[in-house]
């Protein structure tokens, strides 16, 4: 029964996935405000929130971003009919839009951010490698990819949720800087919150960048 439930995290669907968006909505908020204190984003950024989930973050990266616009995308038909709801004001004057899709094949034009982010996501993406260029792909030259997760891989828990949740990945940072690298970011900085085992990463988009 618990694998079955905290499965639905990787891609929540029916009433219980509505159940998983609302927890996670309010359960994340503490380590995303502690995450994005390690990013910097002008007021006109344009961000794309990969693996929004309820949208919670949106919302966040909007007050943050007052002349800026934001664009959630999500596997989830249940995320994103979440993230539009908490977000129905963004939407309604165009500065948000939600979408569904695949961190795979983004369905964004390339160098359309200035920043992407990714929240408590990138332990179920497939490929994360091709995905991370992705990431690039859309992203501006310069341009900034953050990822915050809260389990580190430092701990014996995150097995225990890897063993729980099919498609679960837990990456240490140094597992991560590696895939950044390999997939063409540079000027990788790592945050740990120690005492909660929370982790984020920064990685830039070469300024001269030649897709690979």
């Amino acid at each position: 029964m618990l694998s079955k439930f905290f499965g639905n995290t990787r891609k929540p669907e029916g009433f219980g996935g509505k159940l998983i968006v609302a927890m996670m909505n309010g359960g994340h908020a503490g380590m995303a405000r502690w995450g994005l204190a390690h990013i910097s984003l002008g007021a006109d950024a344009r961000v794309l929130d990969a693996g929004c989930g309820g949208g919670a973050n949106l919302a966040a990266l909007l007050r943050l971003c007052p002349a800026g616009t934001v664009a959630g995308l999500d596997h989830s038909p249940v995320s994103v009919e979440a993230a539009l709801k908490k977000n129905a004001a963004g939407v309604q004057v165009g500065r948000c839009r939600v979408v569904q899709g695949d961190v795979l094949a983004l369905p964004f034009g390339d160098s359309s951010f200035d920043a992407v982010t990714a929240f408590e996501t990138v332990y179920f993406w497939p490929d994360i490698e091709n995905a991370f260029r992705e990431v690039r792909r859309v992203l501006r030259p310069g341009g900034i990819f953050f990822i915050c997760n809260e389990d580190d891989g430092e701990k014996a828990s995150g097995q225990k949720w890897a063993q729980i949740i099919d498609g679960m990945t837990v990456y240490d940072s140094r597992r991560l800087t590696t895939l950044l690298e390999s997939a063409g970011f540079e000027t990788i900085s790592a945050h740990h919150e120690r005492k909660k085992g929370w982790l984020c990463l920064t990685a830039q988009k070469p300024t001269a960048d030649a897709q690979p």
